[in-house]
């Protein structure tokens, strides 16, 4: 018999180039460099995705949305995200809340963290207190710290829902 609450972790990075914009949370943030990636390459949103399947058995993002597929190519990861909300729906999952951190050396995010909050709530028909989002550096540290990349990790929480 399946568990009433279920959790999925999620992790994503991408690395930082010139010429692309930087999306995070579904927020267009000011830099002078951008994530590389087959979509918009929003970390922050892959790792909340790969949290959400996890904790529904649904696979990973890579398997719902292959970067092979042509419809995908520079498709705004809010948009996976919606169609990951409606298997969600589908599967009889609801969300009872979602932890994300974003690990990057710059530039400071903390101003945009409201918005991106209410990006995907929105995205996932959710109050946007049910979404918590941090920032961090890595001190320096690792491709993060060079500023080669950007990564996020996701925590979800699920609960099956009543009928």
């Amino acid at each position: 018999m399946d568990a009433d609450v279920r959790v999925g972790i999620g992790y994503d990075s991408h690395p930082l180039v010139s010429g692309r914009r930087l999306i995070l949370g579904g927020v267009d943030v000011p830099h002078h460099t951008g994530l590389s990636g087959w979509s918009d390459a929003d970390v922050a949103v892959h790792a909340v995705i790969d949290a959400l399947c996890g904790a529904a058995d649904l696979g990973d993002i890579g398997t719902l949305f292959p970067a092979d597929h042509q419809e995908y190519r520079d498709v705004s990861s809010l948009v996976l995200l919606g169609k990951t909300r409606e298997l969600l729906k589908t599967s009889g999952l609801a969300i009872v809340n979602i932890d994300v951190t974003i690990m990057a050396e710059s530039p400071k995010l903390s101003s945009f963290i409201p918005d991106m909050r209410r990006s995907i709530s929105k995205a996932l028909c959710i109050e946007s207190t049910q979404v918590t989002i941090k920032a961090t550096t890595s001190n320096g540290l690792g491709f993060i710290g060079r500023s080669e990349g950007m990564a996020a990790q996701a925590v979800a929480l699920l609960r099956k829902t009543v009928g």
